[in-house]
C-alpha cells in the first residue's frame, strides 16, 4: 500500500469521527451560552431552553444526532501547498460521508432537484459541499459544518443601494431575523457579511460562524455593529422557538470584505441553536486530531 493510500484511509477515519462529533456534540461554548440564557429566562422561553439543554445532554451521552435533520454536509478545506495527498482529500470526504450516513447514522438528506429522488447516502451532484483554500504548510485542516434545512431556508442575500448607510444594514438584518420567527429554531446564531460579491457574501457570512461563539470581530467598529444587531434582535422578543421572551439570538458574527463602489451585498446566514461543527487537522502522514469543538 503506497503512502497516499495510507493517508487516504487515515483521512476517511478522521472525517467519519469528525462528522459524528459534529452531529452529536455541541461546542462547549455554545452549550454554556444556552445555560446562561436559561438562568434568566421565564415562562415558555425557559421551558424551551430546558428542553434544548436536556436534548444536548442525551445526544452526547448516547452519541446520537442532536436533531433528526442532520443537514447538508459542508466541508471547508484549508490545505497546505505541501500536503502530500491533496488528490485524496475529495475522495476521502465523499467516502466518509457515505460511511457516516450508515454508521452514525445520518438522515439521507440529498435529493434530485428535478424529481425528488433521494440519493440515499448524502451524495449527489455537487454534494457534499466542499470549499477549498490553499495555504502555506504541509498540513490540512477541514471544518465540517452540517446545516439543517430549517435554518438554511432563512439565509438571504440582500443587494442594497451603494449609498446605503450602516444603520440600514443593521435594520435589514434585524428585520430579516425577526421575520423568520420560530422557523429556524431559535435561539439562533446570525452570520453577516458586508461587501464582496453576491456569492462571496453568503460564503463569508457562513464562515463567520466558525469564529468561537460571541468572540467579537477584531475590528472595533465591526464588533460594535455585531453587539448592536444582537441587542436589537433580542429586544424584539421572538424568543426561543418563536414563543416569546429571550433570547432570540445567541450571537451575531460579522465579516467584512471590500466591495465594488456600485454594489453593496449583505449576506445573512442563520444557524439554529444546534450550532453543529467540528474541525479536523491532518498532519503530512494523515494522522488526525480534533483541534476545536
Amino acid at each position: 500500500m503506497n503512502n497516499s493510500s495510507v493517508i487516504r484511509e487515515e483521512m476517511e477515519a478522521g472525517l467519519v469521527a469528525g462528522i459524528k462529533s459534529a452531529v452529536t456534540t455541541l461546542p462547549p461554548a455554545v452549550t454554556e451560552r444556552l445555560r446562561e440564557a436559561a438562568k434568566t429566562a421565564t415562562g415558555a422561553a425557559l421551558t424551551q431552553l430546558q428542553t434544548i439543554l436536556k436534548n444536548i445532554e442525551l445526544a452526547e451521552e448516547k452519541q446520537l444526532p442532536l436533531c433528526q435533520d442532520t443537514g447538508l454536509l459542508a466541508f471547508f478545506v484549508e490545505a497546505g501547498h505541501d500536503f502530500p495527498a491533496q488528490e485524496e482529500i475529495y475522495p476521502a470526504i465523499k467516502e466518509a460521508v457515505a460511511t457516516a450516513t450508515r454508521a452514525v447514522p445520518l438522515r439521507p438528506n440529498t435529493v434530485n432537484p428535478l424529481n425528488g429522488k433521494n440519493y440515499g447516502d448524502n451524495s449527489g451532484p455537487q454534494m457534499p459541499l466542499v470549499d477549498w483554500e490553499l495555504e502555506a504548510g504541509d498540513s490540512c485542516k477541514i471544518y465540517i459544518f452540517p446545516k439543517g434545512g430549517g435554518a438554511e431556508n432563512h439565509c438571504a442575500l440582500k443587494m442594497l443601494a451603494p449609498s446605503t448607510g450602516l444603520n440600514v444594514v443593521k435594520d435589514v438584518v434585524v428585520e430579516h431575523v425577526v421575520a423568520a420567527g420560530g422557523q429556524p429554531c431559535p435561539p439562533v446564531l446570525v452570520g453577516v457579511a458586508v461587501g464582496g460579491s453576491a456569492d462571496s457574501a453568503l460564503k463569508q457570512a457562513k464562515k463567520s460562524l466558525f469564529r468561537p461563539i460571541g468572540e467579537p470581530n477584531p475590528d472595533p467598529e465591526a464588533a460594535e455593529i455585531e453587539a448592536e444587531i444582537l441587542e436589537a434582535i433580542n429586544a424584539r422578543g421572538a424568543g426561543p422557538m418563536g414563543l416569546g421572551g429571550e433570547p432570540t439570538a445567541l450571537a451575531v458574527h460579522l465579516n467584512l470584505s471590500a466591495r465594488h463602489p456600485a454594489s453593496f451585498p449583505v449576506g445573512i446566514v442563520i444557524q439554529c441553536w444546534a450550532h453543529r461543527y467540528s474541525v479536523i487537522e491532518f498532519d503530512p502522514k494523515g494522522s488526525w486530531r480534533l483541534v476545536r469543538l
